[in-house]
């Protein structure tokens, strides 16, 4: 049968698929890069967590019969996706089964930092004395004013159509134009980056992480932000240089941040851990039984495709 290694633990349904399909090993908790490469000797397909880093030298440890490598995830900049099609393996991702969790999540981000609800409950849960009044713990409110989107992907304008709901304008930025409908529907406006940073109260980024948007967010773009505006992140922790926010939060530069994603995760820029203004969750973006469930049948059964000399049913090219 062949050997399907899998680097995390899957929900029953998932393993139900891959035991179907062939011999399956599951790791008890994550692997180092050499562990990864031991385990993954002899097998002939892989199903990846976001934190795997999986390159040719992953794919050499494995042999020439690693025929698929099945990330659990929608990104997948975890994976070298070329020196793996160059070696013949098939990579596939899980879109669209995450976009509304992960919309969700974002949402509930933006509301969490801009109405300082991290904020309120650290001092109840510290026993801090509080009284009601006018002034106290006041935040932003949505209505009236504008979203900025960095990538209008599903998830982007899964954002918009909830931030539209709350009474926001939205304005994206991207490389591509959204379709003349998508952008009706939002009724969203395409800016440059750096526009979109001066004009926008809250920003939400939604791109991919690839070398032109490694630090997409540092110190040049955070100053070019309008006064009191809000970072929401819950794409990949690198498309933000988390030093310089921190920095920028500090100084005022920015009102608040809230991320679920970090530069160097699971390790968290220690400065922000201090910063009252930033609210940080633990990469909760997918983080539902019903959309890890999902996630983890369509990487199944896209192993299961290709084992079967099928084709996969959501193929990553490079």
């Amino acid at each position: 049968m062949p050997k399907i290694v899998v680097t995390g633990q899957l929900p029953e349904p998932a393993l139900k698929v891959l035991g179907e399909a062939g011999e399956v090993w599951v790791a008890d908790g994550p692997l180092r890069p050499d562990e990864l490469r031991e385990r993954v000797a002899g097998a002939d397909a892989l199903v990846t967590m976001v934190g795997d880093r999986v390159d040719g030298t992953v794919a050499d440890a494995a042999g020439p019969g690693l025929t698929v490598v099945a990330n659990v995830a929608v990104g997948y900049d975890n994976l070298d996706v070329k020196a793996l099609s160059e070696r013949g393996v098939t990579v596939t991702n899980t879109p669209g089964v995450l976009t509304d969790a992960t919309a969700d999540l974002a949402f509930g981000l933006l509301l969490m930092s801009t109405r300082r609800l991290s904020e309120g409950e650290r001092l109840l849960r510290a026993r801090t004395p509080w009284k009601f009044s006018l002034g106290f713990m006041l935040g932003a409110g949505l209505q009236g004013r504008t979203l900025g989107i960095v990538g209008l992907g599903q998830i982007g304008r899964a954002m918009a159509r909830r931030a539209r709901a709350f009474g926001l304008e939205i304005v994206y930025s991207g490389r591509n134009r959204a379709p003349a409908e998508v952008e009706a529907e939002l009724g969203a406006r395409r800016l440059p980056l750096e526009e979109l940073l001066r004009s926008a109260d809250f920003v939400s980024l939604h791109c991919p992480l690839t070398p032109e948007t490694r630090h997409l967010i540092n110190a040049s773009s955070l100053r070019t932000m309008k006064p009191g505006a809000y970072l929401i992140n819950t794409t990949r922790g690198p498309v933000v240089d988390e030093a310089a926010l921190a920095e920028a939060l500090a100084e005022g530069v920015l009102a608040g941040a809230a991320l679920d994603v970090f530069e160097k995760e699971p390790e968290v820029e220690p400065r922000l851990l201090d910063l009252e203004n930033v609210v940080i969750t633990p990469h909760l973006g997918s983080a539902t039984v019903e959309t890890r469930t999902e996630m983890a049948l369509l990487a199944a059964r896209n192993v299961a495709a290709v084992l079967a000399g099928e084709p996969p049913l959501t193929a990553v090219t490079a």
